[in-house]
């Protein structure tokens, strides 16, 4: 993945977020006699809000119920330096839960091999954010003129470490959460496979949002971002099945789930679902006494056969309503008696 353009977009940013006014002045030329400068001022904020996963577990084309199906939370809090009456600048630090479940395409027609495929996965991104910032209606001359209502767009980079983990099969002994990258579910890591993906990824967040006055200190605002990341293991699915013999015991167990009776994080009966599917779909008899799991499912085990149903890199949804307040200008120091 050429990752040029991103790298050359933050140096950009970067560029803008330290610009002084003077030269912004510069840039958009010296006010008009008889106007007021500009008075650039900062604030600092926190929020909370959801997250929402897309790929493998979620695909992008069934849009509306992947974000229904993934919804997590997120906290966030930010600094934001207004340089100018339309353009700002934000630094952020999230935590955002991400997870998904291949239970929900239970009697879904079109995602029948993603049931049978019975992964699981839950995922806390911790992300640092810069981003630009345009406001659609611009500040008058200082923050106490901004207007009741500012809708913006943003744009920017970010950089996030992540760290995918499963349920572990309920075997009577307890079940845990288990992180996936180290034990290469997909042969990863092991001669023949795939080197192990990063556990720090980089992502462009696009996204828009509506800032409300509540007082001359206060604001509040609401606002959703895209983080289109360039990984397609948010959700430890990238790939394809490895031989067993190729894995570990554990990676054996969490790689291959397809003849797990119970989904492990739900606790669901998989049984009827995947007797349907191997007499629809697989030919076999109409036999009520039927073990759907006695056997290995064709297509579910041998090297080289698709684990992901996705060609496109992960991404996630995170909206926020977040608190700011402004921070006051220049301290006066009492004169010295």
């Amino acid at each position: 993945m050429n990752t040029r353009n991103p790298l050359m977009f933050l140096v950009l940013l970067l560029g803008i977020v330290p610009a002084s006014q003077a030269q912004f002045k510069s840039m958009f030329g010296k006010n008009k006699p008889g106007r007021s400068q500009f008075q650039p001022y900062s604030s600092v904020g926190f929020g909370i809000g959801t997250s929402h996963y897309y790929g493998d577990l979620a695909p992008y084309r069934n849009v509306l119920s992947s974000t229904v199906n993934t919804l997590r939370w997120n906290v966030t809090g930010n600094y934001i330096r207004h340089f100018t009456p339309r353009l700002s600048a934000r630094i952020g630090l999230t935590i955002a839960r991400l997870g998904a479940d291949d239970i929900k395409f239970e009697g879904n027609r079109n995602y029948q091999t993603q049931f049978i495929r019975n992964l699981h996965f839950r995922n806390d991104v911790k992300e640092l954010s810069v981003v630009g910032m345009y406001n659609f209606v611009p500040t008058d001359r200082n923050y106490s003129r901004r207007p009741k209502v500012q809708p913006y767009a943003f744009a920017g980079l970010v950089i996030f470490a992540h760290n995918p983990k499963a349920k572990t099969p309920d075997f009577g002994d307890g079940q845990e959460w288990i992180a996936l990258q180290p034990i290469g579910t997909e042969g990863q890591g092991q001669p023949g496979y795939a080197q192990a993906y990063s556990l720090v990824q980089v992502g462009v967040p696009l996204g828009l949002g509506i800032r409300y006055k509540i007082n001359q200190r206060w604001d509040v605002s609401a606002e959703a971002g895209l983080r289109v990341t360039f990984t397609k293991y948010l959700d430890d699915v990238g790939g394809n099945f490895a031989d067993p013999n190729d894995l570990s015991p554990e990676a054996q167990i969490l790689g291959n789930r397809t003849l797990e009776p119970t989904a492990a994080r739900t606790g669901r009966d998989r049984t009827e679902g995947v007797r349907q599917f191997l007499i629809e779909q697989r030919g076999f008899p109409n036999d009520p006494t039927l073990d759907p799991f006695g056997q290995p499912i064709e297509g579910f085990y041998q090297k080289g056969d698709l684990r992901s149903s996705s060609s496109y890199p992960d991404s996630y949804l995170l909206t926020n309503f977040t608190l700011h307040y402004i921070l006051p200008g220049n301290i006066k120091c009492p004169p010295l008696k």
